[in-house]
């Protein structure tokens, strides 16, 4: 073998030279598109560790070319996405030299070179930029930065009339320093994800016909590997069931001792710190629980609490936002229209009842 090409047997035995560049540039393709078909899954999975191990596959890779080829634009461009959009609530996270910029405003402008690859731009890439934008500003007042949340605000959005109903809704929400108002949770975090799933998706379907993962699954379906993996992950989920087994019994088991305590016996119980902590880490699961509920079926609590009368401005707000927008796209309508503290949730609710009103 030459040091600068390869021997490539043809159909006819002779020996081909192709040069090694060549080579190593088809190959570097194939490896590249794999690595993003594997952050993309694992992304959707939500499995960190090996969403991790992928995104160091996927950055070397990628800092491996001199230019990127204007047929991996859109490949590379998602791989830098997604680990920025893993990385959204993680502040201490910097992807960029200014460390002002979080993970999720460097993720907002490889989403925006995304869409530039796009030939034509859908309902979704206009909801994920929406939602990128607002979680920009929440993450930063869910960790009570409400002075960097005002500054990335004014970096964010230009003097487009068509920001401007979003940016003066976000720059009253800086003001109130209340990051669990309905608007910020209508547009959550777990939405962001869910959407960027749904965008990912047809891409998966597209790599299926990627050289590697066709060769890998000829592979292991010729040496019947696919049972042996199968077997390994049923044995491995079986072991972690166990874990969790005992890890539940025996909190359970000292709770029981402490119940068969007499009241003079428990004022000398000492409760271990690491229980204190398992309490916190419930309560904060509960409290996500409790916001990703908020997100599919609204805030009914807050509602009951203080229900609002809605006023005249608001119902001829919610008119003008079906007639401009349609029926159905009350995230949209909420985003541009003139509200007291409502969710889309309540906008349609309202749109049934003024319908109700308007047919007798």
């Amino acid at each position: 073998m030459a040091g600068s090409s390869a021997g490539v047997a043809a159909g006819g035995g002779s020996a081909l030279s192709v040069p090694l560049a060549a080579v190593e540039a088809v190959a570097a393709d194939w490896m590249l598109e794999f690595a993003c078909s594997c952050l993309c899954r694992h992304f959707g999975e939500g499995c960190v560790a090996q969403l991790r191990r992928w995104r160091d596959v996927a950055l070397a890779l990628i800092s491996g070319l001199s230019k990127i080829p204007t047929h991996q634009k859109k490949t590379v461009y998602l791989c830098h996405l997604l680990i920025r959009i893993a990385e959204g609530k993680n502040l201490e996270c910097h992807f960029e030299m200014d460390q002002r910029i979080s993970p999720l405003e460097s993720a907002l402008s490889f989403w925006t070179l995304l869409e530039r690859e796009e030939i034509k731009l859908e309902k979704l890439h206009e909801d994920i930029r929406r939602l990128i934008q607002i979680q920009i500003v929440a993450v930063y007042m869910e960790s009570g930065y409400f002075k960097e949340a005002a500054e990335v605000l004014e970096r964010l959005f230009t003097d487009s009339e068509s920001d401007k109903p979003l940016r003066m809704k976000l720059a009253t929400i800086i003001k109130s320093k209340d990051p669990y108002v309905p608007l910020l949770q209508s547009f959550s975090y777990n939405l962001l994800i869910s959407k960027i799933k749904s965008y990912i998706g047809p891409f998966m379907k597209e790599t299926e016909t990627n050289f590697l993962i066709q060769a890998a699954a000829e592979h292991v379906e010729s040496k019947g590997l696919g049972a042996i993996a199968l077997q390994n992950k049923t044995v491995n989920v079986d072991e972690n069931n166990e874990s969790n087994l005992k890890t539940k019994q025996r909190p359970m088991k000292e709770q029981q001792s402490i119940m068969n305590q007499s009241p003079g016996d428990l004022k000398n119980t000492t409760v271990r710190p690491h229980l204190g902590w398992k309490c916190r880490a419930n309560r904060v699961l509960q409290s996500l629980h409790n916001l990703q509920n908020v997100e599919e079926h609204g805030d009914a609590s807050a509602c009951g609490r203080r229900r609002q009368r809605w006023t005249y401005k608001e119902d001829l707000a919610l008119k003008s936002g079906v007639r401009e927008f349609g029926v159905g796209n009350w995230a949209k309508i909420l985003v541009h229209g003139d509200f007291n503290n409502r969710t889309s949730v309540m906008l349609k609710d309202r749109w049934r009842t003024l319908c109700r009103i308007e047919q007798g």
